[in-house]
C-alpha cells in the first residue's frame, strides 16, 4: 500500500529537532519514499489525516529480556527455577516462546519499533526475530543476543546467561552461542543487586580479565559486538581494557574509566528504570531488603554519574528500559526517556533523539531507521501531543507504523499497581 501522511507536526529524530508543518510523509510498502509538500498532488496514495497529531520515529529500546515481563512479586522469584520450568517439555517450550513474542508485541504496541535483546534463554530471541522478519507473527525490529555469556556463579547463570568454569570454556560458549547468528553477544561481567552476596556490595567483578578478553576476542572473530553487564567502577575498567563494546548500566566514573571509554570507542547504555525502584520505593512495596536498597541507590547513582560523564565528554549514550526487572514492564520505554532527562538533565528533544536516531547510530541502523527521512523505513509513532512540550505524551500512542505496517490506536494491557507507584515519581508529581 501507499499510504500519505498528512496534517502532522513532525518531529524528525535529528539532534536539533523542531516541529516541522506543512508536508506529508510518503510510504510505499516498508520504505519513506518521500517527503514533500501537503498541497503536492497525492493522487495513488491513501491520505492518513493524523489532525494536527505529532509523528516522529519508532522509539528503540537497546536493553531487552523478552522472557520476563516485569510484574512484582511479593518475593523474589527463582529465575533458575522458572528456565528449568520453561524448557522441561514441548508444551512448556511453546508457552516460553508465546510469552516472548508476546514480549516483543507489547514493546511494538508501546512504540519500540527496534528493540536490542540482552540475554534470553536458549535461542529465542533469534527464533522470534527470524518469525517476525518472515512476516509470521507481530512485532518490532530485533537484534538478538540469545544467551549471555558468564562464569559459574555469574550475574543471571542459569537463567538467561551460561557459565564457563575456564577461558577456553568461555570461548566455546561464545561459539555455542552465535552458531544460532545473534546480532551480538552479552556477558556478565559483575554481579547485580539482584544477586547481592554477604557484604551486600553491588557489582563485584564474577568474571575476570582473561576470561572478558576471552569472549571479547571471540566475539570479535565472529564478527559480533560485545554488550556487557557492569554494576561497579571495577568492572566497568575490566570491561572497557578488554574489549567490550557496550558498557550497560555503568557505575561511578574515574578519569581513566572515561580515558579507555574514549580509546575503545565503547558507548554507555544508560539504564535507569531498574534502579529507581530499588532505590526509591518504599520497601512495603519493592519488597527488597535494607541493603538491597542501599545497593539499588549506589547503582541508581553510578548509572546517572556515568551517563553524564560520557554526554560531557562527547562519548555516545544510548537509552534501554532493562525490561524485565520487578516494575519494569514491555510498555514503558517513554518512562527511560523522562528519567534521561529529569536526571541527566537534558533536553526533552535530546531525550527523543537518542532514543530514535542516536540508538540507531549505536546499532549501526541509521540508514535504515532512526528518523524520518526519505529512503529509510517506515517506522514511525504519532502522539496525540507534544513531548517536546512532555515526553509523557509518549504514553498512549494514536498510531504505531513498523515497516509500513499500520497499528492504530494500539491498546496494551497495563499493570495498573506498577502504573500507580511509578507515576509517583514522574516530574509532575514531585
Amino acid at each position: 500500500m501507499k499510504y500519505a501522511y498528512v496534517n502532522a507536526v513532525l518531529l524528525d529524530g535529528t539532534e536539533n529537532m523542531e516541529p516541522k508543518t506543512g508536508l506529508a510523509v510518503l510510504t510505499d510498502g516498508e520504505r519513506i519514499t518521500d517527503i514533500v509538500p501537503d498541497n503536492t498532488d497525492l493522487a495513488g496514495y491513501e491520505v492518513i489525516d493524523l489532525k494536527g497529531k505529532y509523528l516522529m520515529p519508532g522509539l528503540i529500546n537497546m536493553h531487552v529480556h523478552l522472557p520476563s515481563s516485569g510484574k512484582p512479586s511479593k518475593k523474589q522469584t527463582d529465575a533458575k527455577k522458572l528456565v528449568k520450568f520453561a524448557l522441561m517439555n514441548k508444551l512448556t517450550r511453546k508457552l516460553l516462546q508465546t510469552i516472548c513474542e508476546n514480549s516483543a508485541k507489547t514493546e511494538l504496541y508501546s512504540g519500540v519499533t527496534t528493540l536490542r535483546t540482552v540475554g534470553g534463554v536458549e535461542n529465542y530471541d533469534t527464533i522470534i526475530r527470524d518469525r517476525i522478519n518472515r512476516g509470521e507473527i507481530v512485532g518490532p525490529r530485533i537484534l538478538a543476543s540469545n544467551y549471555a555469556v558468564s562464569v559459574v556463579g555469574g550475574h543471571m547463570v542459569g537463567s538467561v546467561a551460561l557459565g564457563a568454569q575456564s577461558v577456553e570454556e568461555t570461548k566455546e560458549l561464545v561459539r555455542k552461542v552465535a552458531k544460532d547468528k545473534p546480532d551480538l553477544i552479552k556477558i556478565m561481567i559483575t554481579g547485580g543487586v539482584l544477586d547481592l552476596d554477604e557484604n551486600g556490595e553491588p557489582g563485584q567483578l564474577k568474571m575476570g580479565e582473561e576470561y572478558v578478553k576471552a569472549a571479547c576476542d571471540e566475539a570479535h572473530e565472529l564478527g559480533l559486538k560485545v554488550a556487557a553487564h557492569v554494576e561497579s567502577p571495577h568492572g566497568v575498567l575490566v570491561a572497557l581494557q578488554n574489549g567490550v563494546d557496550s558498557i550497560e548500566h555503568g557505575a561511578e566514573p574515574t578519569e581513566e574509566i572515561i580515558e579507555e571509554f574514549k580509546k575503545r570507542g565503547a558507548c554507555h547504555i544508560t539504564t535507569i528504570s531498574p534502579a529507581l525502584p530499588f532505590a526509591f520505593f518504599d520497601r512495603s512495596v519493592s519488597n527488597v531488603s535494607e541493603a538491597a536498597q542501599k545497593c539499588g541507590k549506589i547503582v541508581f547513582d553510578g548509572i546517572v554519574s556515568c551517563a553524564k560523564a560520557c554526554l560531557k565528554e562527547g562519548i555516545p549514550v544510548g537509552l534501554g528500559t532493562d525490561t524485565g526487572c520487578p516494575f519494569i514492564t514491555h510498555y514503558d520505554m517513554w518512562r527511560e526517556l523522562v528519567y534521561f532527562q529529569e536526571y541527566c538533565g537534558v533536553s526533552s528533544a535530546y531525550a527523543l533523539y537518542c532514543a530514535t536516531l542516536g540508538n540507531a547510530k549505536l546499532l549501526g541502523l541509521e540508514n535504515k531507521t532512526g528518523s524520518i527521512e526519505k529512503g529509510k523505513c517506515a517506522d514511525f509513532i504519532v502522539a496525540d501531543s507534544d513531548p517536546l512540550a512532555d515526553l509523557e505524551a509518549l504514553r498512549n500512542l494514536h498510531m504505531v507504523v513498523a515497516r509500513g505496517n499500520i497499528i492504530r490506536e494500539p491498546k496494551i494491557k497495563k499493570y495498573l499497581n506498577v502504573e500507580a507507584e511509578l507515576d509517583k515519581f514522574l516530574p509532575r508529581n514531585k
